[in-house]
């Protein structure tokens, strides 16, 4: 289990400014960056226990996480 908050700065820092350009031009990019800071914000409080939640749910999350973070890779790359 690991406690470290995946924000996507942390993620892919020298990706930082580019992130920023889709936020702004691309409505979809900006739903799925949101998205993706709800899912990690959501598997934090379930990993630091401030939420229970149970472990399979949890791991459904961290699944969810993971999708979003390789959506936002994809266009992000392109």
């Amino acid at each position: 289990m690991s406690n470290t908050p995946h924000d996507l700065l942390e993620e892919f820092p020298d990706e930082a400014t580019r992130i920023s350009a889709l936020k702004e031009a691309d409505a979809h990019f900006a739903r799925l960056v949101d998205e993706y800071h709800e899912v990690n914000r959501a598997v934090h409080r379930a990993e630091t226990r401030v939420e229970a939640v149970s472990d399979e749910h949890e791991t459904e999350l961290r699944r969810k996480r993971a999708a979003l973070k390789d959506q936002i890779w994809q266009r992000v790359s392109a």
